[in-house]
């Protein structure tokens, strides 16, 4: 029982750290992804330093916590006439 609860916490925290130091184009791309498969259109993905403010939706942060990753909804295009 105690080796399972050991086993466990050693899972989580090298989880953690793995998420900690993840590049942000691997994360924006996993981002992407994600959004693609939701049918999401019309948005842009952009790396800010931590502490960026902005009143757009943060939605990642990525690089050991030293960037932010901002989602911004853009207008739709309208079809060539």
């Amino acid at each position: 029982m105690k080796k399972g609860i050991l086993a466990s916490g050693l899972i989580l925290i090298s989880a953690t750290s793995w998420a900690a130091t993840t590049s942000c184009e691997d994360l924006k791309t996993k981002i992407e992804t994600k959004l693609a498969g939701k049918g999401v259109s019309n948005y842009s993905l952009e790396v800010a330093p931590k502490g960026t403010e902005t009143k757009e939706r943060v939605v990642g942060n990525c690089d050991g916590g030293k960037n932010i990753i901002i989602y911004h909804k853009t207008a739709a295009k309208k079809a060539a006439e």
